[in-house]
């Protein structure tokens, strides 16, 4: 049998597209066949883990059958009328406890770390724990049991996501879109998959195999010769060659997600918006791997913030913003992984956010002694750019390497 990994050569597109004609004919005489949709989802879940992934398989089973009843025992407490902030915590906490087990799972020892985790479970925690919070605040009313399967086992991303919406997925996923609609659907579907081509199997490519081994092999010499981690043209080489490597490999992926769910009638959130054009670290962020980042501010900054004003834990609104800032990008780091470079990367973009924002409300007192133009613009862009590629030189470990080689 096949193993069918997501989008990692061109024979897999051959097979996905001619999998969804069906459905593709269906929308397009304004008809969604579910059952079909459903069937093509659990043979392409069965094909992606199929052989030596098997124990993946039987954890995703797992993870879902524990998801499922956790929400909807949660939202069973919450129609009765109860809704005690503690009971909320713990559903929480336990959406998040088989995540947690994964991050985890690396650094224990002995057989058991190699047998804990599954593809895509970084995405799926992200979509259960935004529908126990939505079902608090009653954003959510009721979540449809057929619709919530169909939302976490969406096929096109559950491996690494854009992370979608409970209620911006339920709109999509139940009617057929109009033929005009689906129509464009169609075209820009095609051009996010030609596009994600470009991006992950040419740019990431000459990017991430023909330049990135030779950048890495004279920076690690260079500091086998001088006596460990040095700075030379060789780290500065890596550190681009890595960021546009980072960025069209993943940037790739997701337009092939977003590219097959708008085939399936879905229309995932886009995840970049020209990144590497951002004015201040803060823009970056509203452009970078957006779905995520908006998860992170809707789901840890905003409700740390509110959490912290209703209690008065921080009277000064400029520093409660620095605290929660901090809280979000730890956080952020911490879900990449239990490594120091993972947690210096998230506190590094809080302290580069922190740091923004006082430059920011200066200049607002300032503005008029503070010059704005063309040059000025470019300069921000450039400082901007340079200081996300250091991070993503943390990111990339590539530092550790240097340091212990």
């Amino acid at each position: 049998m096949i193993n069918l990994q997501p989008y990692t050569n061109p024979r897999y597109f051959i097979i996905i597209l001619v999998a969804l004609l069906p459905l593709i004919i269906g929308l397009y005489y304004g008809k969604r066949f579910k059952t079909y949709e459903a069937l093509f989802s659990l043979v392409f879940l069965f094909l992606m883990f199929d052989g030596k992934d098997w124990i993946q398989g039987v954890q995703l089973i797992a993870y879902i059958v524990f998801q499922f009843v956790l929400t909807f025992a949660y939202q069973k407490y919450i129609k009765s009328g109860r809704n005690k902030t503690w009971v909320f915590c713990l559903a929480v906490i336990l959406a998040i406890a088989p995540l947690t087990l994964v991050k985890i799972a690396p650094h224990m020892h002995g057989h058991v770390a190699s047998l804990i985790g599954f593809m895509g479970v970084s995405y799926l925690t992200f979509k259960t724990v935004e529908v126990i919070m939505e079902l608090r605040d009653k954003t959510i009313q009721t979540v449809n049991p057929i619709t919530y399967i169909r939302f976490l086992l969406f096929y096109p991303t559950l491996s690494s996501g854009p992370i979608d919406r409970y209620r911006r997925f339920e709109k999509d996923c139940d009617k057929a879109p109009e033929r005009e609609e689906y129509i464009e659907n169609l075209r820009l579907g095609t051009r996010y998959i030609f596009q994600g081509f470009l991006y992950k199997f040419i740019i990431g490519y000459v990017f991430g195999t023909l330049w990135l081994p030779q950048l890495s092999k004279a920076a690690i010499l260079y500091g086998h010769a001088n006596g460990g981690l040095r700075l030379s043209w060789a780290l500065v080489g890596y550190m681009y060659c890595y960021s546009m490597y980072l960025f069209f490999d993943f940037a790739g992926y997701s337009l092939f997600a977003v590219g097959t769910s708008y085939f399936m009638g879905i229309r995932t959130p886009m995840n970049f918006n020209k990144p590497f054009i951002s004015k201040n670290i803060k823009d970056f962020w509203n452009r970078w791997h957006m779905t995520l980042s908006f998860w992170f501010r809707d789901f840890i900054f905003m409700r740390f913030t509110f959490f912290a004003m209703k209690h008065k834990l921080i009277k000064n609104r400029i520093r409660l913003s620095q605290a929660a800032y901090l809280v979000d990008f730890l956080i952020m780091g911490f879900w990449h992984g239990l490594t120091w470079y993972y947690i210096v990367y998230g506190i590094y973009h809080a302290l580069a956010i922190i740091i923004n924002d006082i430059w920011l409300r200066y200049k607002r007192k300032h503005r008029k002694q503070i010059p704005h133009n063309k040059f000025t613009e470019a300069f921000a862009i450039f400082l901007t750019f340079n200081v996300v590629c250091l991070s993503f030189l943390i990111f990339s470990g590539f530092l550790d390497t240097l340091w212990f080689h």
